[in-house]
């Protein structure tokens, strides 16, 4: 099959010929019909991370058909309709039983046990082994994926905007509705509205928010925050975003939302909550980030800081029913879809996210 694989970090994504397996136990082989670029896989190409050495197949947006499965899949038969996502979940341990998959301990559960399948992964090319990336690798017109790491969606639902199911989806509305629970009438405020920032503003307006603040330094992404249910933007470049805030809010939201993910924006975010209002951290910059508190100020103000992976979700729970919100117009996952690209195109496409007028680019053509 034909895959984008990636030979050494920064060295970009290149199309070649990998050979992929057949399924076992619980594994489930799909036709991969689109695939997201997120900028985790774009950090993990250009920097490489130790879990994934190269030559690695990355793409952890993927939805696609089933075009067979191993013998011990209940779930899933062919022709299903299925999203991939990255949570990695044994189903057995407490986190798992207590419907905290993204939590689970074990994410080694997911993948092929070489004690009893050979030596070779799931990939491989000329007889040496190719890392899939996440337990996923849907960079590729096929992924083997084990049945937990597989959510089945209506068939109705678009490919391109079902992929976007499995992260930036599934992280931003699950951080406002599982991670801070926001609730019918409270305020809130979104710094950073990319991708999964859109989507936070989008679980707000369903979450019935009174007021959603869209904060960024991009014109461009501001206006289309608006078009995803924000009521008030503010370009943080040459303005103090989070006195703007308070004035907007008379006196600061009830949650915070740092999708950016760097001191400096999670300081943002603690200074434009209200008296009790929580800081929810969902993104992550490159680089190591220290943010230094002041625990009276912290203890006299109520505040709280929370840490979010994935949106505090579970995929089997959440997936389907933000395909449902979307289907029913409540969720706008097509406004998402920016730009469509051939597999060959992954690397144009990365540099097209560049863009603020580009939400998400997601590989369609294989």
């Amino acid at each position: 099959m034909r895959a984008a694989v990636v030979e050494t970090p920064g060295g970009g994504f290149t199309v070649q010929d990998v050979d992929i397996d057949r399924p076992v136990d619980r594994e489930v082989l799909v036709e991969v019909r689109a695939a997201g670029l997120c900028h985790t896989d774009l950090t993990l190409a250009t920097h490489g991370l130790g879990r994934f050495p190269p030559p690695v197949v990355l793409g952890h947006e993927m939805a696609g058909v089933v075009v067979a499965t191993g013998p011990h899949v209940t779930e899933f038969t062919v022709g299903d309709h299925v999203v991939g996502c990255l949570v990695q979940w044994c189903g057995g341990c407490p986190a798992c039983l207590d419907g905290r998959p993204h939590q689970c301990p074990h994410p080694e559960a997911t993948l092929r046990d070489p004690g009893r399948h050979g030596p070779l992964p799931r990939l491989g090319r000329a007889g040496r082994p190719v890392t899939q990336g996440m337990g996923l690798g849907g960079f590729a017109q096929r992924a083997l994926v084990h049945a937990n790491q597989l959510t089945a969606v209506p068939r109705r639902l678009p490919f391109a905007s079902a992929a976007l199911l499995g992260c930036g989806v599934l992280t931003g509305v699950g951080s406002v509705l599982n991670g801070a629970r926001v609730r019918a009438g409270e305020t809130v405020a979104v710094i950073g509205v990319g991708g999964v920032g859109l989507n936070a503003v989008g679980g707000a307006a369903v979450a019935g928010a009174s007021r959603i603040v869209a904060v960024d330094v991009q014109d461009g992404r501001l206006r289309r925050a608006r078009e995803f249910g924000a009521t008030d933007v503010v370009n943080s470049a040459g303005t103090d975003a989070a006195a703007a805030v308070r004035d907007l809010t008379d006196g600061g939201v009830r949650h915070a939302f740092d999708i950016v993910g760097t001191a400096a924006t999670t300081r943002q975010a603690l200074d434009m909550t209200a008296l009790g209002g929580g800081v929810h951290v969902v993104g992550l910059a490159p680089g190591d980030g220290e943010l230094t508190l002041s625990l009276p100020r912290l203890l006299l103000q109520q505040k709280r800081v929370q840490g979010l992976i994935m949106g505090a979700g579970d995929p089997r729970r959440d997936i389907p029913r933000y395909a449902d919100l979307g289907l029913r117009g409540h969720l706008n996952l097509d406004g998402l879809v920016s730009r469509r690209i051939a597999l060959h195109e992954i690397d144009t496409g990365y540099a097209a996210l560049r863009d603020p007028a580009v939400a998400r680019v997601v590989v369609t053509s294989f």
